[in-house]
């Protein structure tokens, strides 16, 4: 019994052992492979966003830079470098505002907001737009709040069997690899403080 705990022992360290020295990148950073006159824009397009996966089930970013109808939303995302933390494993619910939502600000709202000034204050109010978990239109009807990714409570109504979030309503769900993301008919703005 004790030369059968010792083997399985031997062979984890062998197997963990040839698993480290499998990862090891010979002491090449990938720094060190880019030239110092990078651009800027290649600078920025690191991290989990920007690998290309053609096999699994698209992440909630995926699905937005995939719509049609979520230009104006992916826009937003990007001026305020929110791409990787939507990629994360999550899980993420996002409430995604329709380009006829942005549309429906006041004028020039929206492009005031994308200014590189303004990043601070799209980040916050992006944010607001993605709560923890995993939760169908039909579970969010048993709440009256959600904490969402700003530090900032959103309210639920149900008005006539349709789901409110923060005044937005729910107009579709498209589950995805980390999440899910509620479609959604209004820009929710965060409460100020």
């Amino acid at each position: 019994m004790k030369t059968i705990s010792t083997l399985k022992l031997i062979l984890l360290s062998l197997l963990a052992l040839a698993v480290f020295t499998g990862c090891k990148n010979d002491g090449k950073s990938e720094a060190a492979t880019t030239s110092p006159a990078a651009s800027t824009s290649e600078a920025k397009e690191q991290g989990q966003a920007f690998i290309e996966d053609d096999e699994s089930v698209p992440n909630v970013l995926q699905i937005a830079i995939g719509s049609p109808d979520h230009t104006t939303l992916v826009a937003a995302v990007q001026a305020a470098d929110l791409e990787n933390a939507l990629v994360n494993a999550g899980p993420l619910m996002v409430f995604a505002p329709t380009n006829a939502a942005f549309d429906a600000l006041p004028a020039g709202t929206v492009d005031d907001l994308l200014k590189p000034e303004n990043k601070d204050a799209l980040a916050n109010i992006l944010k607001y737009h993605v709560t923890p978990g995993n939760y169908s239109k039909e579970f969010l009807m048993k709440f009256k709040k959600l904490g969402q990714a700003n530090d900032q409570s959103v309210p639920i109504e149900v008005k006539d069997g349709e789901v409110y979030v923060g005044g937005a309503r729910i107009v579709a769900s498209i589950n995805a690899g980390n999440g899910i993301v509620h479609v959604v008919d209004k820009v929710m703005l965060p409460p100020s403080e």
